[in-house]
């Protein structure tokens, strides 16, 4: 297939580009930078300096053989866009290029319109391009679990059967999101679904859990390879800031209760989900939802997880409940269905203390480079 790849400098995204060029696709990415613009005006940046796309892609090429096209615009611009989709010509489109930050996203008015602005201007864009010049190309989408919220139901897996005064009628499942950033990804959602239902696009949408990892069979080729590692309060997910607070010798910090739970899915499974799910494309006029996580589990369990793989490690690691920065459910029903990408052919790799104790050690051999000023938190909702 001729993969097109929007957000290529992600955390996702460059993962992606390596796995889809290795087995033998086109790639081509595209990214502006934002998000590593965004990470040094908040002093957020990674624990490990990634290299630009391009020398990137160099890299890449140089030691798997395998070569990537870069291209650096704004996935917003339709000029830039239509240009490399006319020339380009995608089979599938993979949709990365959002502000993915739930915490920018909530810092002030500036940060919420610049979330708002590119997340559905993208999307939009996204959506034009392909009418105008790939009616037939696939789009998939990294959505978000958080768009459910955490109902008092089991959570379906995208959609949901009602029966009201005696009629039954199948509709998406109801989305309560918890931040502007979360809000944007049920708008892509309700957006996407109006122009699968108008023009017949084909549109995979996938409703992720938080992801952990480093490693990949490409990025473990060189440490230059690997995936950018935030462990700050704004792009950091709960797992990065525990495996680092571990081994600054930070107590674990809990938010609230820490009943909060989760779907959470290792790397490696998050390129297997949009493998199969870009190779298996939905039909035309489908918009396929898939629940991608493989574990769900509380922030205290998950602590609990982190602790008892640090300990292994000699790090003494501790556990501290700290007042909740964000508006949320802190103890709640938490069941979410997600067996679509199993029946596709998903293989998980769960949250062992062995997968742990590799994180651990690749931030122990970087410890120099972490600032504590980054783990505690610097947003609140309120």
């Amino acid at each position: 297939m001729r993969v097109l790849i929007c957000g290529g400098d992600g955390y996702l995204g460059w993962p992606t580009a390596m796995d889809f060029a290795a087995t033998g696709h086109e790639v081509m990415v595209i990214d502006n930078y934002l998000r590593r613009t965004i990470a040094r005006s908040t002093r957020s940046e990674a624990l490990l300096e990634a290299p630009n796309l391009d020398d990137r892609a160099e890299l890449f090429q140089s030691i798997a053989g395998h070569r990537i096209e870069v291209r650096i615009g704004d996935c917003a611009d339709p000029t830039f866009l239509n240009a490399v989709f006319s020339s380009f010509l995608p089979d599938t489109v993979i949709h990365y290029a959002e502000q993915p930050s739930a915490p920018y996203s909530m810092r002030g008015f500036h940060e919420a319109r610049l979330t708002f602005d590119n997340n559905l201007r993208v999307t939009f864009a996204l959506i034009w391009a392909i009418l105008q010049f790939k009616p037939d190309c696939h789009m998939v989408k990294l959505g978000t679990m958080g768009e459910y919220g955490t109902p008092n139901i089991d959570i379906e897996e995208g959609w949901i059967d009602i029966e009201h005064k005696g009629r039954k009628e199948k509709f998406l499942f109801p989305r309560q999101a918890g931040s502007l950033y979360h809000t944007t990804k049920v708008l892509d959602t309700d957006l996407l679904w109006f122009y699968v239902r108008t023009y017949g696009l084909r549109v995979t949408d996938l409703m992720q859990g938080p992801v952990y990892g480093l490693s990949t069979d490409q990025a473990d080729l060189d440490d230059r390879l690997l995936p950018n590692f935030h462990y700050d309060d704004i792009f950091g997910t709960v797992v990065n800031r525990f495996l680092v607070q571990a081994v600054a010798g930070i107590p674990l910090t809990v938010y609230g209760k820490g009943g909060q739970t989760r779907g959470y899915l290792n790397l490696r499974d998050t390129l297997q989900c949009v493998y199969l799910a870009a190779t298996k494309p939905a039909k035309e006029r489908e918009l396929r939802i898939f629940n991608q996580f493989t574990e769900q589990f509380t922030v205290n369990q998950l602590a609990e997880r982190v602790s008892r793989a640090g300990n292994s490690l000699g790090l003494d690691v501790a556990v501290q409940s700290i007042a909740n920065p964000r508006k949320e459910l802190e103890d709640h029903y938490y069941n979410a269905q997600h067996s679509g990408l199993v029946e596709l052919g998903l293989k998980p790799h769960p949250m062992t203390d062995e997968v742990l104790i590799g994180m651990l050690e690749r931030v122990i051999a970087n410890k120099s480079r972490i600032d504590t000023k980054k783990i505690m938190q610097r947003v609140r909702w309120a």
